[in-house]
């Protein structure tokens, strides 16, 4: 992309802030130069957020249902997928899966709870209940 055709859209997405992004200078050399964003970039970004929100709210009606544990729901509050949760804490997916049965999660050992908790940036006391019931 040529230094003078980078976007310069404004898009709500970015806030007010600016994205670095690579362009061609008239020499044919990149060169890094801000953008305000592009519309497709916002659009698209709009869509995965929307999705993620639907995520949270299917799985916060299934904790409340009974049939996943509030960890699970604490996954897609904190956007990470069954992936990511396993690379951050260091847990295999499947004992991850496991812990997203409430019995199982109901009989969890603290120091498990502990790892989960640094995780998601909450105390021992939260990752037991859902935000809702925290107030």
């Amino acid at each position: 992309m040529d230094v003078n055709n980078v976007p310069q859209d404004n898009i709500s997405t970015y806030g007010k802030a600016k994205k670095a992004i690579y362009a061609k200078d008239i020499n044919g050399k990149l060169q890094t130069t801000c953008s305000t964003g592009w519309n497709v970039e916002e659009t698209v970004t709009t869509q995965a957020l929307q999705e993620l929100d639907e995520q949270m709210q299917k799985a916060l009606e299934e904790v409340k249902s009974g049939t996943k544990s509030p960890l699970y729901y604490y996954m897609y509050e904190k956007r990470m997928d069954l992936l990511l949760l396993s690379q951050v804490t260091g847990f295999f997916k499947w004992r991850i899966k496991r812990d997203f049965n409430p019995e199982v999660f109901a009989k969890m050992k603290t120091s498990r709870l502990l790892a989960y908790c640094d995780v998601f940036g909450i105390e021992l006391d939260e990752i037991k209940r859902l935000p809702i019931e925290r107030v």
